[in-house]
């Protein structure tokens, strides 16, 4: 099997499998019957009444139906949550050094059960939150799905690649790149070895390219470079059981039925999956003076009901030059009424060259102060003020959000690797001032 796909942000995509040619009905959705003797079903992303613009829906033309499973039971949900209260709040400056993948042998986790959950706000009963998860596994899912009922998912593989299976084809996603599974897409992730990376859930909105304003009509993600998974099924039998996983109102369910649900043979619509290689992202930087704002690097946002804030961004940090005059150039200290989350997928982070690493975060909660350490502004204040590349051979990504977050027992306790030492990097800072 060739991976392929289909290009286009947000596009009006169609496909078959190619061994069932013409399995897509011509001039409607649901003819009394189905070529192939398949069954349709839509699958919706949005209210049948949403604008143009934002109505989100595919049509999926599969062997059998999804409603061909016993009922739901209640399922260990390990480190998952959406419980927000099970410590007191704590804004100080956090950072985790890099999470641990168990081994193997002694633990296996796959997909599912290697989901962390480390902070997040919200509730997804009233469909208005985020959640940040971290995901370390080392065993491919078999013989079991998953599917969100909550929201969506913005995938950030960090160590390890995914190939990922779902209802509309077949997405295999490497670190420096990311993929989205929507609200209610069913999929399974096959993995090759010791894997880890990040999660950002978002409760009530799609994930959106950012308005350009002023910088024009390209520029940032352009929507050509965001791939989409050609149709491929299986029409597979499980006599043992396919497990089918639902994450309902943040708990998790399963059910289970004697098939598997990827026998989608053709769909057609605009709600699929996607993925998108972060070295696509066109930079925009300032070149003259000073320090532009860091929305200049957001590849996705999921927007709130307020004009221009954002439920949540996805933001990168990808190699660049830097070339602005009489400026101080790495990050400027800052207090922010948004809250600041930061993973790193590889290399140094230019503000924190020392324990920010690969694997690990930082969470600058909501008016909790920042910005470079001791030694970082020290080099930068004396740099010698030429072009240079700036991030090189590094990605670091935020998920910044208008919502105050929560931390987990577990990301605060139970994970044992919150660096207590954190808030010592700018313990070094000295007054310059002289009047």
């Amino acid at each position: 099997f060739i991976l392929q796909y289909m290009s286009g942000f947000g596009n009006e995509h169609v496909s078959e499998d190619p061994r069932c040619p013409g399995a897509l009905p011509e001039g409607q959705n649901n003819p009394q019957v189905c070529p192939y003797g398949l069954y349709a079903e839509q699958l919706s992303g949005s209210a049948f009444t949403c604008p143009r613009p934002t109505n989100k829906r595919s049509w999926l033309y599969r062997i059998l139906p999804s409603v061909c499973h016993k009922p739901f039971e209640p399922l260990e949900e390990g480190h998952l949550t959406h419980n927000w209260d099970e410590v007191e709040p704590d804004p100080n400056q956090l950072r985790w050094k890099p999470f641990e993948i168990p081994k193997a042998p002694q633990n296996k986790l796959d997909f599912v059960s290697g989901l962390h959950t480390l902070c997040g706000a919200g509730e997804p009963r009233g469909r208005n939150g985020i959640a940040i998860h971290i995901f370390v596994c080392n065993t491919s899912m078999l013989d079991r799905c998953l599917y969100n009922s909550d929201g969506d998912f913005l995938i950030v593989p960090q160590q390890g690649k995914l190939l990922i299976t779902t209802e509309f084809g077949k997405m295999l996603v490497e670190p420096n790149e990311i993929c989205v599974i929507q609200q209610g897409m069913r999929f399974s992730v096959e993995v090759f070895g010791e894997t880890r990376g990040y999660i950002l859930e978002v409760y009530g909105a799609h994930f959106e390219l950012p308005d350009l304003g002023p910088i024009g009509a390209n520029g940032l993600a352009n929507p050509r470079d965001f791939l989409v998974p050609v149709a491929w099924y299986e029409d597979c039998q499980v006599p043992g059981g396919y497990t089918v996983i639902s994450k309902y109102q943040g708990k998790l369910f399963a059910a289970q039925q004697d098939f598997s649900p990827f026998n989608v043979v053709a769909w057609h619509g605009n709600y699929t999956p996607y993925k998108y290689h972060l070295e696509k992202f066109m930079v925009i930087n300032s070149v003259a003076f000073d320090h532009a704002d860091p929305s200049i690097f957001t590849v996705l946002t999921a927007k709130s009901t307020r004009l221009g804030v954002a439920l949540a961004d996805f933001v990168i940090f990808p190699p660049r030059w830097g070339v602005a005059n009489n400026t101080f150039r790495p990050p400027y200290y800052h207090r922010n009424c948004m809250s600041e989350f930061m993973g790193l997928i590889k290399g140094h982070y230019e503000a924190k060259e020392e324990g920010f690493q690969p694997g690990g975060a930082s969470l600058h909660s909501m008016m909790t102060p920042h910005g470079p350490d001791a030694d970082c502004f020290e080099k930068a204040s004396k740099a010698k003020l030429e072009p240079e590349r700036v991030a090189e051979g590094t990605m670091a990504f935020m998920f910044e959000s208008s919502l105050s977050l929560a931390i987990t027992k577990w990301g605060l306790q139970t994970s044992k690797r919150l660096d207590k030492n954190y808030y010592k990097c700018w313990e070094p800072l000295k007054s310059h001032f002289n009047p």
